[in-house]
């Protein structure tokens, strides 16, 4: 004799029900690795670009004790952009200012965005390739500061104190993933 639930008995749990709990638990964690995926690389950022246009700092108006006309900006450095990780162009320049302090000038810059980047000045030789990825932490740098744009015209104070024959490169430096994604050899000009 089969018996038919009265509508104030208990239902048996539908099958299903069961399969909706382990899905909602692995549900989670991956929509957290996803985000923290997304955060760490950015990818985003290799579809935005950043654009500068700095004029070089100019020199300090003439005072009333000091009526000679200023000396101009000297580059007493600089250099081609080569690529690493990603495909870098532009140039590098080491300029003294009026004042006497220095600013490394960046023109004609273009590279990918990225997550993390700074300009730094190391004492690392410039390589080709994939070689020069992940030299620029080895040994001495300084860092200028986040890049302010990926493509053009930019200026970064070199803070005062720093012996400048120390270094003798530039690179754009990922932070994040500690990698080049391009680099300069400073040369005296």
């Amino acid at each position: 004799m089969t018996q038919h639930p009265t509508p104030n008995q208990p239902q048996p749990p539908a099958r299903r029900r069961g399969v909706r709990r382990p899905l909602a638990l692995l549900a989670l964690p991956a929509a957290l690795l996803l985000g923290l995926g997304l955060y760490w690389f950015q990818p985003w950022k290799l579809w935005q670009d950043a654009t500068v246009h700095e004029s070089l700092p100019s020199a300090p108006t003439e005072t009333a004790t000091a009526p000679t006309a200023p000396a101009a900006p000297r580059t007493l450095a600089q250099g081609a952009l080569i690529s690493h990780e990603h495909t870098t162009t532009g140039t590098a320049k080491l300029i003294r200012l009026p004042d006497g302090s220095h600013t490394l000038r960046l023109e004609n810059l273009d590279t990918s965005n990225g997550p993390d980047l700074r300009v730094w000045l190391t004492d690392a030789p410039v390589k080709e390739g994939t070689a020069g990825w992940r030299v620029f932490d080895d040994g001495k740098y300084v860092s200028l500061g986040k890049l302010k744009g990926n493509k053009g015209d930019q200026n970064y104070e070199v803070p005062a104190g720093v012996n400048l024959s120390d270094y003798g490169s530039v690179t754009i430096w990922c932070d994040r993933f500690d990698v080049s994604f391009g680099a300069a050899t400073l040369t005296t000009v």
